[in-house]
């Protein structure tokens, strides 16, 4: 519920200053704002997004596949997710056949020999997709599936409920023939078909013989339906925060815990039975179904750019390659990534990427170099990121460079980066005390990209505690926003299923079936939303020790945004003049997010509980008074002449 401590009276939804209002909140702090000198522009990309594939943000999140484990990877278990579920009379086994498969990446493929069945009692494979399979009405899934067979097998593709086994959508595959072939199918559920997760996809074969199947996709949906596309709601989920930028392909899962387990991009284009996949360094394997161009994809449907991350010869369990000869063919391959998003099509990696189907070149400002080098004890960094730089530099000058080391040793000091990485996860109050970290940071020297930060507080979303702590950050980016030009919050995912966290404190969580935002989303959201073009000259005095803000100026717009964050639980007065403008409109817009406590959170059950409240102020002027409640985040956008 919507708290106002320290207001005045609410009338149809319009909140009235009160008198005596610093009385009320104890202690009156004063701001003063001068929007006639501003002090720096505000970085126009200033807020984007970093993900990478952990806590299953892609396969079973992001990613649009419904499969788990489409591929038939096995173990001393069985093959992971697929049940063999004979019906009536049938009888058959399958197996994995290591021996054949559709093409070089991907040699094996799932045996099916069925002894009996017939249209009644078919042969068949149960999939349960990720902690269930997402069904809804009046709703159009498309797949396909690679197989080949030595008899006229009738192969047939379903959605099931698991607790009635009514069969909610199927289609009959064309026939499979003696070579490897691709058979695409789309099936409709009807208009009855109630939305739910407690679903399987069935593969029946209703025929006696041998078959072998590979690839089995399944597709609800996606984000502009696009093919081998996104989820629509995380999609929508993110283009709310209105970000400029994705980090991509983000984090650790760039690096691989050894060389041969990176994040190879030239394995992850092209027709998806020619990527082989890889492991992820949180354990478990990736089919890089959303590969470099989905990335890119991804980005020009959220009409944002990439933040491109390059493999620089360093993998997280400590392997890495040393500068000079070795290191060459690692530089060639980002320099090919870079022509693959940036080329036309007289270039051979621009030719390919319109090979496979995009021919537009993308646009692209930043591209890093690695990620978290710091850890690299060999100390090469330096050596590994110059050989880089000036190969990139020789060949696109224009292009930001980032370096992912500033520490431990580990600094940059044969070349100077254009930016550097900075990294940060920390409770509420280390936040609190670290809010002006960026504020005597050296103008002369390398811009920052915070590439990862969060408030680990709460799981598997954060809590509201975590959302005053990121809030408290955030004012500290903005007022430094000329030197801190992109930033961007981690992890971004996280499937609630208990198998499906690896990290704790995450920003969007979700099942099979639905999503929701944590009250740092909401935060995210907020600051991004209202965010002007210049920070003005503003000093804050008297206030507590947990009373945090920050000022941006649109012109155009004719605005000012104030954002206040009071991470007490107690009322906070505030005395605010407004000097150096013409006029002040004598309402404003009000933004809140508020808790009664810092444990307060929202869940997969109850995904609103904490979410912003807008209303209308009166009373504003060059010299006013507010009252900031306790546990508050707020965003005031007042108009100016």
């Amino acid at each position: 519920m919507m708290r106002f401590e320290g207001w005045g009276r609410i009338v149809c939804g319009v909140v009235l200053l009160g008198a005596g209002l610093g009385q009320m909140a104890g202690a009156q702090a004063t701001l003063t704002i001068d929007a006639a000198k501003p002090v720096a522009k505000v970085s126009p990309t200033l807020y984007g997004l970093m993900t990478e594939e952990i806590n299953y943000s892609y396969e079973g999140g992001l990613y649009g596949e419904l499969v788990r484990n489409r591929t038939f990877r096995s173990d001393w278990s069985g093959v992971d997710g697929w049940i063999s579920t004979p019906y009536g009379s049938a009888r058959g086994s399958a197996a994995l056949d290591k021996t054949t498969g559709p093409s070089a990446a991907i040699p094996t493929s799932l045996k099916i020999n069925v002894e009996q069945a017939d249209a009644n009692n078919a042969f068949a494979l149960r999939n349960g997709g990720w902690w269930g399979v997402a069904v809804r009405a009046n709703s159009t899934y498309t797949g396909s599936v690679y197989a080949k067979g030595d008899a006229a097998a009738s192969l047939h593709v379903s959605l099931i409920s698991n607790q009635t086994g009514k069969v909610l959508a199927t289609t009959a595959l064309p026939t499979v023939s003696g070579e490897w072939k691709q058979l695409s199918f789309s099936m409709k559920t009807g208009s009855d078909v109630k939305s739910s997760a407690d679903n399987s996809i069935v593969l029946s074969v209703e025929h006696p013989g041998t078959l072998w199947i590979q690839q089995v996709s399944v597709f609800p949906p996606t984000y502009k339906d696009r093919a081998n596309g996104n989820r629509p709601d995380l999609m929508e989920m993110m283009a709310e925060m209105h970000p400029a930028f994705l980090r991509m392909p983000g984090g650790n899962y760039l690096e691989g815990d050894t060389i041969k387990e990176r994040f190879d991009w030239k394995k992850t284009i092209g027709p998806l039975v020619d990527r082989p996949g890889h492991r992820s360094p949180w354990n478990y394997q990736s089919t890089d179904g959303l590969g470099l161009l989905e990335f890119l994809n991804w980005c020009e449907d959220l009409k944002i750019q990439p933040v491109l991350a390059v493999y620089a010869g360093y993998s997280l369990k400590g392997e890495h390659v040393t500068a000079g000869p070795d290191l060459q063919p690692y530089v060639q391959d980002a320099l090919d990534e870079i022509e693959y998003a940036t080329g036309d099509v007289s270039t051979k990696w621009g030719a390919e990427r319109a090979k496979d189907g995009h021919p537009a070149a993308f646009p692209l400002t930043y591209v890093e170099i690695g990620n978290e080098d710091w850890f690299d004890k060999s100390k090469s960094y330096d050596s590994r990121y110059t050989q880089f730089y000036k190969a990139i530099k020789a060949k696109y000058p224009q292009l930001q460079l980032i370096s992912t080391a500033n520490e431990r040793g580990n600094e940059v000091k044969s070349v100077t980066p254009d930016l550097i990485d900075d990294h940060f996860y920390k409770r509420a109050e280390e936040f609190f005390a670290d809010t002006h970290h960026y504020d005597k940071t050296d103008r002369k020297g390398p811009k920052i990209f915070v590439g990862e930060w969060a408030t680990r507080e709460g799981e598997p979303t954060t809590n509201f505690g975590a959302a005053l702590g990121d809030a408290a950050w955030m004012t500290g980016m903005e007022r430094n926003s000329d030197v801190v030009v992109i930033a961007s919050y981690a992890p971004l995912f996280v499937n609630v299923n208990p198998q499906g966290m690896q990290w704790a404190s995450n920003l969007i969580g979700y099942n099979a079936l639905n999503s929701y935002g944590s009250p740092s989303y909401y935060a995210q959201v907020m600051f991004a939303k209202y965010l002007g073009t210049e920070v003005p000259t503003s000093e804050l005095k008297g206030a507590g020790n947990k009373l945090f803000y920050s000022v941006t100026e649109d012109k155009a717009k004719g605005v000012i945004y104030l954002k206040l964050v009071n991470g007490s639980s107690t009322a906070q007065g505030l005395s605010i003049s407004l000097d150096g403008v013409n006029a002040v409109k004598g309402s404003a817009k009000l933004v809140r997010l508020s808790a009664p406590t810092t444990a307060a959170t929202n869940t997969i059950s109850d995904p609103k509980r904490v979410v912003p409240v807008e209303s209308t102020v009166t009373g504003v002027a060059k010299n006013f008074k507010r009252t900031v409640p306790g546990y508050s985040i707020d965003v005031l956008e007042i108009g100016i002449q």
